[in-house]
């Protein structure tokens, strides 16, 4: 299998020489055992899994015992089996204050791992690892995405132009190493054990009374809705299960890495502007599988493909960021009168708007949208639409046309 080189490495060897941990959290499957383990390739840490029973039972019975039999260096997989052990690695980073003594990876996102943040509140650096970035696929390491014109031309000279039927065969593909390395030829096939061997094992740890077949039926409603605002009610309606479970079963997708919310751009100057987020995977191969989408060609000309490419557009941009081990700040725009912009990016007290469009040609009219922030506390500037056009161009002086393959 090959391995792909991920921008999150050299993010990883920086931080490792300035905190004692360095906990690295993402859905399975996407290679952070791989990308760490031949990081640390040639030095003297030791790797230990919690995926092996007997460990986790020691680590959760005797994390003490635990630690002296894998001392620091020490990489260990999928804490989040082992809560018990936060505060013995704090004790013993506030007593060596020795750098990168603790790699730690976890299945669940950071935020809604138990224990994580009171016991290492500030001395862990917390990095996402996503399923693979277009430019990780086509090997060119890229700062996080950014509308000037310096960045854009350096990233269009890094990067192979792609069409149309191109961009739809990755989406429909997905970007899950597995997949993209060629170690499984069918995306399909992927997804299908995927779903059975992972996810459902990782709900089980998360949500006992679970019944498999109507999991399979929320998750597929989901996936229909992706690039939607959350509309509880009917996925509730789709899966037939209550509200109350469809909240639970998303509250399970988010924090195993699966899925992530847009939330609407609001500041107080702004009035009458919605509260619901709009709801994404971060891998869209997965969205496809589930939909029942047969081959790129019949998802390009069918009835998602707007949301389906929004939904790509917008992890692709999330992943730029997480991969260079920043926040994004992103949203969305929209008002009670319809109104709406795709993505705002907010980023050093600036405002930049984003429309999203399958179109190769975008009209003038699109960015009249824009102009819907000039009311906002945070100056607007430059604005985009991300779409099938070959080449970067301009609508105007402030406004950029960006081709999907260039994010």
């Amino acid at each position: 299998m090959n391995y792909i080189p991920r921008n999150l490495e050299k993010v990883i060897l920086q931080v490792t020489k300035e905190y004692p941990v360095v906990l690295v959290t993402g859905p399975r499957q996407v290679g952070k055992t791989t990308m760490l383990q031949k990081l640390m390739k040639g030095s003297d840490r030791n790797y230990v899994s919690l995926d092996d029973l007997n460990e986790r039972s020691l680590a959760k019975t005797d994390p003490e015992l635990f630690l002296q039999l894998h001392k620091p260096p020490v990489l260990i997989d999928e804490v989040q089996y082992a809560p018990e052990l936060f505060t013995y690695i704090k004790i013993y980073a506030d007593k060596t204050h020795s750098p990168g003594a603790f790699w730690l990876t976890g299945s669940q996102a950071f935020k809604l791992m138990r224990g994580v943040q009171e016991s290492l509140a500030g001395r862990a650096a917390v990095l996402s690892l996503t399923p693979l970035s277009q430019a990780e696929i086509e090997k060119s390491e890229m700062p996080p995405f950014a509308l000037d014109m310096e960045t854009l031309t350096e990233r269009s000279k890094a990067r192979k132009p792609a069409d149309a039927k191109e961009i739809f065969g990755r989406i429909f593909q997905g970007s899950m190493p597995a997949v993209v390395s060629g170690q499984n030829s069918s995306s399909q096939i992927f997804y299908s054990s995927y779903l059975t061997t992972y996810i459902e094992r990782d709900v089980r740890e998360l949500s006992d009374a679970i019944d498999s077949l109507k999991f399979m039926h929320f998750i597929t409603a989901v996936a229909a809705r992706c690039g939607q605002m959350l509309n509880i009610a009917d996925i509730a309606r789709d899966a037939d299960i209550n509200q109350k479970q469809t909240k639970d079963w998303l509250g399970i997708l988010e924090t195993l890495g699966i899925i992530f919310y847009l939330h609407p751009y609001s500041n107080n100057l702004l009035k009458r502007l919605v509260k619901t987020p709009k709801l994404y995977f971060y891998d869209t191969g997965l969205v496809c599988y589930l939909t029942k989408w047969s081959s790129a060609e019949t998802l390009e000309s069918g009835a998602m493909n707007g949301a389906v490419l929004e939904n790509y557009v917008i992890s692709e941009i999330m992943k730029t960021y997480l991969g260079n081990g920043k926040e994004p700040f992103m949203y969305y725009y929209r008002d009670k009168d319809a109104k709406e912009i795709d993505l705002i990016l907010e980023h050093d007290g600036v405002l930049n708007p984003i429309e999203i469009k399958k179109s190769a040609n975008p009209k003038q009219e699109l960015i009249k949208v824009f102009s819907l922030l000039d009311r906002a506390s945070v100056p607007r500037s430059k604005g985009a639409v991300i779409c099938m056009k070959q080449a970067l161009s301009m609508i105007d002086r402030d406004n950029y046309i960006v081709p999907v393959w260039l994010i």
